[in-house]
Formats: C-alpha cells, structure tokens, sequence
C-alpha cells in the first residue's frame, strides 16, 4: 500500500465513481418518461462530471504537459459538444445520436490501444502471470473490436440516417448493399479477428496483431451496417449504443476503473433491452435485422390512382368532430411540420374537439423521434400514447390524421404474407375517416402498397408535409 495513502484518501475515489454510478442509475431511470427526461439527461450529466473530476484528482499534475494535455481536451470537448447541441436541428437527432455512439466506441477503443501498446513497450506483459496475461489480452481485444465496429458502424448509420454525405460540393447518396454472400465474408472477418486475439496471447509482444485487429474490426463495422436498409434503423441505433457501453465496459476492465465498468454495463443493458422493444414492435427477429434486408429493393409498383382532396374540405370534415387522433411519422420530421401540427390540434381542441397522438414505437429513424419532434412544438406528454393503447380508441375516432406515415399504419401488416407481416401497426382504417398527409402514392421502406390510401374513407392531402398542414390550419381558421 502507498505510504501516502490513509484509508480514507483511497476510499475517497471510489466513493466519487459510486456517487457518479448512483447518478448514472438515476438518470436512466428519468429516461423512461418524457416529462422526466430532461431531469434524467441533467443527472447523467452530473455523474459523467463527477468522475471526470474524481479521475482528474487522482492523476499525478509533475509535468506541466499532463495539465496542459488535459485541459485542453476537456476545453475542446466541451465546446464542440455545446456547439453540436446548439446548432442541430431536432429532425438531425438521429444522425447526432449515431455520432455520438460512435464516439463512446472509439474513446474505448482508443484507450483500450493505448493499454496494449504501452504494455508492449514497456514490456510489462512479461511480468503478469499467465492467467492475468490471457484475461489482460482478451479484454483489450475484445474492447478493440466492439470499439472500433461500433465507431465505423455509427459513422455509416449517421451517413445514412443523414441520406448521403457531400465531398468538395457535391452529394453522394449513402448506398444500401447486401448480397447474401456477404455474411459469409463477416463471419470469416469474424473468424480472423479471434484468431489474431489468440495470437496475441501466444506472443504478447507482437503489435502487429492487435494492429491487424483495429483494420478488420473497422472493416467489420461498415459491413455490418452496409446491408441494413433505414426501416432498421431505430433498431441499429439502440443496438450500437448498446455496444458502446459494452466497449467502455470492456475498457473499464482493463484500466480498472470501476465507473466505467458501472456505466458501461447499464448503458449496454438498456441498449439490449431497447434493441429487444424495437425488433418487437416490428415484429422481426435481431438476426434478421442483422443478416436479412427488410424490403429492398424489390418494391411494388403501384398500379393504382387516387385523386386527392384539398386542405378546404379536410377543414370541413374536421369541424365539429368530437375526436381526433394524429399519427405522425418520417414525414413530418423530413418536412419538420410539429409545429403546423400542434397548431392545427390547438384550433380543434379550442372548438371541443379531444385530440390524442398515437406514437408507434419505430415510426422516424430512432426510438422516440417523434416524441422528440413532439415535445419541441410543445405538445403536452400526456397526450402522446402509445400504440398499443391508442389502438383501444381507434374505433371511436372520428378523424385520423396520418402525417408522414405509411409502413405504420400499413393495413397489409395484418395479412401475415409479405415483409411487413405480422408487425403491429396502429389502427388508423378504424377511424371513420382517415386523412393521409404524403408527397405521394409511392410504398413505404418495406416497398408495400398500402391498401388504406384507396378506401373511400381516405382522402390523401398530397404535398410537403409542412405547406399542407399550414393550408389546413388556414382553411380551419376560415370556417
């Protein structure tokens, strides 16, 4: 024991790392409903500072490099994630989530090679006993790899998210590409990568190896997210946040450090659990998700017409009605039409009208956009339900506003044939009349024809989601 070192000088820090876990657990108990969320962000933002500074006090300051080298870091850190925070938009929240989950993999992976290197340098692998050296070596491989696949999967989850990137001014659609031999090469990837983490335990002091792990395992991150189509990405993005924590868990091993250990393993827990939500309310299966496309490029053509109505005689149909309910999707985050929404709910419950939003759990590009984009234009939580309980009142609903929505209200999805089978869906052909505000007839992500835009009982608004909206609050306030 250092002789510096009284008993409550060592407990100090750990008792900070478990203060920060306390709030870490909080935080992410607050999480689990939009009208405590905020609450829950701001603890888990307290205990992250917590252990930054816990872990700052126990570094020794001897050089002025380290001091310099640290704050600068922190500094830079702290400006690029307000300038982040301030500047997106709420409809990029998807692509900022997939970034950020890219950085907690590589800050993993990062130290995780830092350890490795430094103990090959320094030649302290010859001094561990066989045991620690195979749990050392398995550790810090298996932090590379979930490090760096999450790192180079969330950058081509954000690209597609996004729909493309632009270099030197011009636009490049991210591509969505998957042959079923592609597995085949992932598995072999897969395959190599635990050979070289053997190898590394059977000659400890070959960087190279763990180098040859960091290429394929980057390498492994773009082939896994390649093939997935943006139907699958609420599921990809809670899936890569879930290995995100397992690689800080991972790191927290290797390092010792038992708030990364803490904070890894209930980021990596939740992010399974929500994996597991996600791939319910689709009714899919994760391998599925993972090795099949969702889909694809085979498409229905539609062969069929509608003609459409106008936002003066939806605002007809919408006066005096008793209910109401709104169903949003992809659509209104693309047109970024909340706000139109809530203004248009405003006018109907000023004349008597109970208006409610059924939120379906994979509508938009992540869990919970659309509560989101929802609570960014102000609309009250206790009226955003869910679909399994919205589905109850369907049927004494007397209009449904269908915003930017396809695949989720997809009557097929009851048919049990076809990509979309058996995938609850909310219930808008229930309601008496239905309103469907698209650009178009075209089919949805799982490239089906929706049969609900033919009943007589639909009148499609077709139009940008936000100049549509806009029209019908105008025509509602003209009556």
């Amino acid at each position: 024991m250092d002789e510096n070192c009284n008993s409550l000088n060592c407990a100090l820090p750990e008792i900070g790392y478990l203060a920060a876990s306390i709030l870490f657990i909080m935080g992410l108990k607050k999480l689990g409903h939009p009208r405590t969320a905020p609450t829950g962000n701001l603890y888990g933002a307290m205990g992250m500072l917590l252990a930054v500074i816990v872990t700052i006090a126990q570094m020794d300051f001897g050089a002025t490099d380290t001091l310099l080298i640290i704050g600068t870091g922190l500094g830079l850190g702290a400006l690029i994630g307000y300038v982040m925070a301030v500047r997106v938009e709420m409809t990029g929240m998807p692509e900022m989530v997939a970034l950020f989950n890219g950085f907690g993999g590589a800050a993993s992976a990062l130290v995780a090679a830092s350890e490795v290197f430094k103990l090959i340098d320094s030649g302290e692998w010859s001094e561990l006993e066989e045991l620690e050296l195979r749990v050392a070596w398995i550790a810090i491989g298996l932090s590379a790899l979930v490090g760096w696949v999450t790192l180079t999967g969330s950058l081509l989850a954000m690209m597609k998210l996004k729909g493309g990137v632009e270099i030197f001014g011009k636009w490049y659609r991210t591509p969505t590409w998957g042959p079923e031999w592609l597995n085949y090469v992932k598995g072999l990837i897969l395959i190599a990568i635990i050979g070289l983490l053997y190898m590394t335990i059977k000659h400890p002091g070959e960087q190279d190896y763990v180098i040859a792990i960091i290429a394929l395992s980057c390498i492994l991150g773009i082939l896994f997210v390649l093939p997935i189509g943006g139907a699958d990405m609420p599921v990809v993005v809670s899936l890569l946040n879930s290995l995100s924590g397992i690689a800080a868990a991972f790191t927290g091993f290797i390092i010792g450090n038992n708030v990364l250990i803490i904070a890894g393993s209930m980021v990596g827990a939740a992010g399974l659990i929500l994996t597991n939500i996600m791939c319910k309310a689709m009714n899919r299966q994760l391998i599925d998700v993972l090795f099949k496309s969702f889909g694809g490029s085979d498409k229905e053509q539609v062969t069929r017409t509608k003609v459409g109505s106008d936002p003066e005689e939806v605002a007809m149909v919408c006066d005096g009605i008793s209910k109401c309910v709104i169903i949003p999707g992809y659509g209104m985050a693309v047109s970024q039409c909340q706000h139109q929404v809530r203004e248009f709910a405003d006018i109907l419950e000023a004349n008597g009208c109970e208006v409610k939003y059924g939120i379906h759990p994979v509508a938009g590009r992540m869990p919970g956009h659309m509560n989101v984009l929802l609570a960014e234009a102000s609309v009250p939580y206790e009226k955003l339900i869910e679909m399994d309980d919205i589905n109850s009142e369907m049927g004494e609903c007397d209009v449904a506003i269908v915003v930017g929505a396809n695949d989720t209200v997809n009557p097929a999805a009851r048919s049990g044939e076809g990509p979309l089978a058996g995938m609850p869906i909310i219930d808008a052909d229930k309601a008496r009349v239905v309103v469907m505000v698209k650009r178009s007839l075209s089919v949805g992500y799982a490239g089906v024809d929706n049969d609900l835009f033919y009943e007589d009982k639909t009148m499609m608004l077709f139009g940008d989601g936000k100049q549509m909206m806009t029209e019908l609050v105008s025509s509602l306030k003209d009556l």
